[in-house]
């Protein structure tokens, strides 16, 4: 597993605690000096199932000096995977990747019942 996460995160750092509380293995990524790109970006979003919206840090002041709130509804969402990329701090984290989903913003119910479900240990 993969774990994208900005470490002076508050809910990164819950989410990390919580996964090595299970005993977990996972790598860690860190989204501001390793910022994902356009092409995982996209893999993620299709395997989350989620809107493309939620992968937005939409707390961030980088959102909202650029004034996303307004500006999303009308990009497409090859400008918005393009912007995504441009910089970390404007994707939503943490992220876990797994095989075959992929999670973002920090839920433990979510989390245990989505690992349970790829087969990891918990």
């Amino acid at each position: 597993m993969l774990f994208i996460c900005y470490e002076r995160c508050s809910t990164c750092k819950k989410a990390k605690e919580w996964l090595q509380s299970r005993e977990e293995q996972f790598e860690i990524r860190d989204i501001k000096s390793c910022n994902p790109n356009e092409k995982e970006l996209r893999e993620w979003y299709e395997k989350s199932g989620l809107p493309l919206r939620r992968f937005f840090n939409t707390s961030g002041l980088l959102y909202k000096s650029l004034e996303l709130k307004s500006k999303l509804p009308e990009m497409s969402e090859e400008e918005q995977l393009r912007l995504l990329a441009s910089d970390g701090m404007l994707v939503k984290r943490p992220i876990l990747v797994m095989e075959n989903r992929v999670l973002v913003g920090f839920k433990p119910e979510e989390w245990a019942e989505a690992l349970d479900k790829e087969g990891n240990r918990g």
